[in-house]
């Protein structure tokens, strides 16, 4: 049977534990949680024998020496280099379930799991968002960023591809000083519509290009009791119904100053998802650890129009 997650002897060092989670060795290690050696009290001068005292000095030394020995022959083999990584080495075996080292503690149950048929988590930002009716998990696409899309593909009105109704991408907002939300999302949103409507990743226009736009909404806007900002454009191309695509820019979860950006695009016609869609899964983003999402200064600004 496959041991329950825990700490356990490191097979590349066994001075070391090292956190197993259920399926596979990760990079957490700690030292041992080894008790102090009992060694026995000396009698006080007045009361007891010399040959007591010198048993019990004996005792201590033994204590000592063998600590110094297993000490020396463990940092040995950690030093000689013929120990293996069991990430790197599959023939490492994995712990058994009768040997942790130390209590195997409980798993968290306000952590949400990348196996939630309910919920996409986004560990690099710290959220998760929901997974809602006629949505799924990425499948066979290229950008690393997207979360989920639209079920199913559609050949590009314009350039040869494959195109997806709806896309749900993170941005995580890196090397900018730029504290202000509204900003953020202000900024980001012409380059969300250019990547999802004007040129892709490898250069083509998938629909010929953008012709105009229009603001159709912009503003404050709850995120998991935070207080974030959006802003949506309607997007005309040349060949194509069109879509419409939302910057939202809002405290994530990994740090006191960390902001990201979640990026919606929907084509718009009959075949795209309705745009009540970027509404519930806004409403159901949450942050790593606080997935009740209250007390936040943005839980009393409504949600979009």
């Amino acid at each position: 049977m496959t041991p329950p997650p825990g700490w356990y002897r490191d097979p590349s060092g066994p001075h070391l534990e090292r956190w197993w989670d259920g399926t596979a060795w990760t990079e957490h290690r700690r030292a041992p949680e080894i008790p102090a050696p009992s060694v026995p009290a000396v009698p006080s001068a007045g009361g007891a024998s010399g040959r007591a005292k010198a048993i019990a000095v004996t005792s201590a030394a033994v204590v000592l020496v063998v600590a110094i020995v297993v000490g020396a022959v463990v940092l040995g083999r950690d030093d000689s280099g013929g120990g293996s990584d069991p990430i790197a080495d599959p023939t490492i075996a994995t712990p058994t379930a009768e040997a942790p080292t130390s209590e195997t503690p409980s798993p968290s149950t306000s952590e949400p799991s990348a196996d939630d048929p309910a919920v996409v988590v986004d560990q690099l930002n710290g959220i998760t968002l929901p997974l809602i009716d006629g949505w799924v998990r990425p499948q066979y696409v290229a950008d690393p960023d997207v979360l989920m899309t639209t079920d199913g593909t559609y050949e590009c009105p314009a350039d040869a591809g494959v195109c997806r109704h709806g896309l749900v991408i993170s941005r995580t907002v890196t090397g900018n000083d730029e504290k202000s939300l509204e900003a953020l999302a202000k900024a980001d949103i012409p380059d969300a519509a250019d990547d999802a409507y004007d040129r892709d990743r490898i250069g083509r226009h998938p629909f010929g290009g953008i012709e105009s736009h229009k603001l159709i909404g912009s503003g404050q806007i709850a995120v998991a009791g935070r207080t974030g900002y959006y802003v949506r454009w309607q997007v005309s191309t040349a060949k194509g119904p069109g879509g419409h695509v939302q910057s939202l820019a809002f405290p994530g979860g990994v740090g006191p100053e960390s902001r990201v950006i979640v990026r919606y695009v929907f084509d718009a016609g009959t075949d795209g998802p309705p745009l009540s869609d970027m509404d519930r899964i806004t409403k159901g983003i949450k942050v790593t650890g606080d997935e009740d999402g209250g007390g936040g200064v943005g839980s009393s600004i409504g949600p979009t129009d």
